[in-house]
């Protein structure tokens, strides 16, 4: 039983440990943004489901922490990779990357969006709300290149491409797609939301003459 569990281990190299990272990461960018846009639809775990009392603000802020440190862990398994070699400029600055050039450039605009986007939000007071809540709309360009890197990326560095059937690709492709819906569903709420206010005020007015 040992020896069969060291078999599996010795099989995990250098850049399944960084796909899997990679994958840790998406998930908790995906369940950060679903929580950010549940409030900013006004989200009440209270009134709505699970009908509890919880600090929602406090698992919103934990999952983009999480985000952003497996992103910043994502690539540096690379850094022991036999061949191709990297080196830290390589994943600081991609475009000079030995492999996937404009993939990885795409993945480090991601995390350098997320430093930002999170070192604002620790110093939004500071800042001002206006000035950090439109800092804060760089988490969807962020989540962009999340998901463009994580799926165009071929993580065994073949260089044959990427398989887009793979399973660590499909859960990509599924929660890209998951953020697409709720962000289109958010907006169209949004929208008859302001249309039905309009409607109403009309109504208040009408009466009022």
């Amino acid at each position: 039983m040992a020896n069969g569990y060291k078999g599996v281990f010795r099989r995990v190299t250098v850049l399944d440990l960084s796909a899997y990272i990679g994958l840790i990461a998406v998930g908790f960018a995906t369940a950060n943004i679903l929580i950010g846009l549940m409030i900013f639809g006004r989200y009440s775990p209270v009134r709505y489901w699970p009908h509890r009392r919880f600090d929602i603000f406090r698992i919103h802020r934990w999952t983009g922490y999480g985000t952003l440190g497996f992103t910043l862990l994502h690539p540096l398994p690379l850094l022991l990779n036999a061949r191709p070699h990297f080196r830290v400029v390589d994943i600081l600055l991609p475009l000079w990357s030995p492999q996937q050039p404009l993939q990885n450039t795409i993945g480090a605009a991601a995390l350098y969006l997320f430093v930002i986007i999170i070192v604002t939000s620790l110093y939004r007071i500071e800042i001002g709300r206006h000035f950090w809540k439109l800092l804060h709309y760089l988490t969807y360009p962020a989540a962009a290149c999340f998901f463009i890197h994580g799926i165009l990326t071929d993580p065994n560095l073949t260089g044959l491409g990427a398989d887009y059937l793979d399973g660590g690709k499909v859960f990509v492709e599924i929660c890209c797609a998951i953020i697409i819906g709720v962000s289109v569903w958010r907006v169209r709420y949004a929208r008859k939301k302001r249309q039905s206010h309009r409607m109403a005020s009309f109504g208040q007015e009408a009466a009022a003459e």
